[in-house]
């Protein structure tokens, strides 16, 4: 009897000797340290005043308006972080505003201090052996990284001004300081440095990876900030002219890209797994942390996303209970081409224009021209679904003049790739979860430009208003403010710059998805003898049944049917050829859940247009 009395003590106190250590280990994660310079960050949420007089933060009064090569000549910030605790820990460092100096801050005759446009201050951050440059437009998250327990990096931070600052920028100054978050991997709480489990894009040699600087795309790489999917900031990238592809090819990390040398646009979508939560009867997601009510078709909740290696596939039922933890796993059939499992793919970032955008309908029912996907032009449009077929392979095709080798294979793109951007969009790294946009402004603005003009947006959802055109361009408010949604980057799948424009309204886009190898007037020989990965094939007009007799899982059918009140209509024996997105006369039901047979049953229509997708295939 004392032995077992004994064995109960000695358990007892193990168990308070765990919870003690746990309640440290959670004190030295969140302990907050503020100072100048030079200091040790233990760990936490931290304040660095970037100034030793407390007041100015860093003052550009008489900086020169300059670029990277000759702005790093500016004065350096050091500091140093440390990791106290004895667990590995993430990190990021921010470069935010300062309230408290923003509300001390006066000029020399005593008046407010005038504020610098976040995107005229430029940085470059030194971690150890890695670097970071950019704006401040393009995140307040500056740096990210592993720290290893009772380990010290040290950093160096430099400020300029944007070589795109105007004289009216002299004078004015940025308040700011430094601020560290560190966190440790527990149960229940999934940091993101952004990009954990995120496939690298894979990239043809023609291909340059670029970023936005607030005012310009730039070339930048994946240690220069390139993409962050948990910030929203999906991979872009841009092939070029062949006459200036081997000039940017051996520019700088920085060098502006001109806009009239880009040819196409495309952005990277990685290879995931996803499951919807719903009660068991409708499934409309989880309410997560970005709703303020229970999701409803009219305003549907998060899609929950885990990235995934390409020897990774799940093949749940893609549904659980709102109750149970994410659960019954599946990877869109997007993720894989013909026999071949892929990493990711590339999307075009616009609807198609051709190489003629100013001729009849951007383009016309031809093959001769060439595809181009670019904002601010006229998609290419009343083309049959049999010539889409052949445009969408000349990408790719032997001597294209685009530089693309074998590797890459272009086509026009399926319903389930359509599909997978537009639950990407619906989950944490999409438009959902950009906390600039809050309830009905969740889904994604409308394109109403009655003259097809890619990339254009209304400022806000699809709604029955007929004062058409193009409100905003694409790069409108890359920067948001208090109470102020960016009016053009809404109609992006992110709500960021970095999105995938024009699934919203615009011109429909045809998919690769037919009813039962019915060819009607789509240009091609009935019945369709495509191979099997260049579209999708339904065998029902219900989409329970329309894959092999069951539910189309992950093709944005049955799953998300209606969803913020977007239009759906399955393709049938009448109206055998689908489309997706809606148009831009379209009332409440355009969007990026949207599907239609098409009325022109394929064939030439004035407002049906498309969309390219690139798979890469060989390493």
């Amino acid at each position: 009897m004392k032995n077992k009395k004994k064995k109960i003590i000695i358990i007892v106190v193990i168990v308070l000797l765990i919870v003690l250590i746990i309640g440290l280990s959670y004190a030295w994660l969140r302990t907050a340290v503020e100072g100048e310079r030079n200091v040790q960050i233990t760990v936490g949420d931290i304040s660095i005043v970037l100034d030793d007089s407390s007041s100015n933060g860093i003052n550009l009064v008489n900086a020169i308006p300059t670029y990277d090569s000759k702005g790093k000549e500016t004065e350096a910030y050091t500091f140093s972080l440390r990791n106290e605790s004895n667990i590995e820990l993430y990190y990021t460092l921010s470069l935010v505003d300062d309230e408290e100096l923003i509300d001390s801050c006066k000029t020399t005759s005593g008046e407010a201090c005038s504020l610098l446009d976040p995107r005229d201050v430029r940085y470059e951050l030194k971690m150890d052996d890695r670097t970071f440059t950019g704006s401040l437009s393009d995140s307040s998250i500056i740096s990210y990284g592993t720290i290893d327990a009772d380990e010290e990096i040290n950093g160096e931070l430099r400020v300029w001004l944007n070589i795109n600052a105007t004289n009216e920028a002299m004078g004015k100054v940025f308040l700011g300081k430094l601020r560290a978050f560190a966190t440790q991997q527990v149960d229940g709480f999934e940091f993101q440095q952004g990009n954990d489990g995120v496939n690298e894009p894979e990239m043809d040699s023609n291909m340059i990876a670029v970023k936005h600087d607030g005012y310009n795309w730039v070339k930048t790489d994946i240690d220069n900030g390139w993409y962050n999917y948990g910030m929203g900031i999906w991979a872009n990238a841009i092939t070029v002219r062949s006459d200036k592809l081997a000039e940017y090819q051996a520019a700088p990390v920085g060098t502006e890209i001109n806009m009239d040398d880009v040819e196409t646009m495309w952005v990277w979508i990685p290879r995931y797994s996803y499951t919807i939560a719903g009660n068991g009867s409708t499934y409309y997601g989880k309410r997560g942390v970005y709703l303020n009510s229970s999701p409803t078709q009219a305003l549907p909740g998060e899609i929950d996303i885990k990235f995934i290696g390409v020897d990774e596939k799940d093949s749940g039922s893609a549904k659980y209970l709102d109750t149970d933890n994410p659960q019954n796993w599946y990877t869109p059939d997007a993720f894989t081409y013909g026999d071949t499992e892929l990493s990711g793919i590339w999307v075009g970032k616009f609807e198609t224009s051709s190489s003629n955008p100013s001729g009849s309908y951007g383009g016309s029912n031809t093959t001769s021209l060439d595809p181009m996907i670019k904002p601010n032009v006229t998609s290419w449009r009343n083309i049959n679904v049999s010539n889409i077929y052949q445009v969408g392979l000349k990408l790719s095709a032997a001597g294209n003049r685009y530089g693309f080798s074998t590797n890459m294979n272009s086509h026009a793109m399926r319903n389930d790739e359509w599909a997978v951007v537009s639950y990407l969009s619906q989950s944490r790294y999409g438009k959902l979860g950009n906390e600039n946009y809050s309830e009905l402004d969740k889904e994604v603005y409308q394109n109403k430009s009655d003259q097809y003009i890619t990339g254009c947006s209304y400022g806000s959802p699809s709604n029955g208003n007929t004062d058409y055109g193009c409100q905003y361009t694409y790069d409108n408010n890359i920067r948001t403010e208090d109470g102020m949604t960016g009016k053009g980057v809404g109609a992006s799948t992110t709500g960021t710059i970095y999105g995938i424009y024009d699934m919203s309204g615009g011109a429909w886009e045809y998919v690769m998805a037919n009813y039962n190898n019915m060819a009607a007037n789509s240009g091609f020989s009935d019945p369709l003898t495509l191979e099997s990965k260049y579209y999708n094939l339904y065998t029902s007009n219900d989409p329970s049944q329309a894959c092999n007799g069951g539910e189309c899982i992950s093709h944005g059918l049955s799953e998300t049917a209606g969803w913020y009140n977007d239009a759906r209509n399955m393709v049938s024996e009448t109206y055998p050829w689908l489309v997706r997105g809606g148009n831009w006369h379209n009332t409440t039901d355009a969007g990026v859940f949207h599907f239609s047979s098409a009325n022109a049953l394929g064939g030439t229509d004035a407002s049906g247009a498309f969309r390219l997708v690139m798979s890469v295939t060989s390493p």
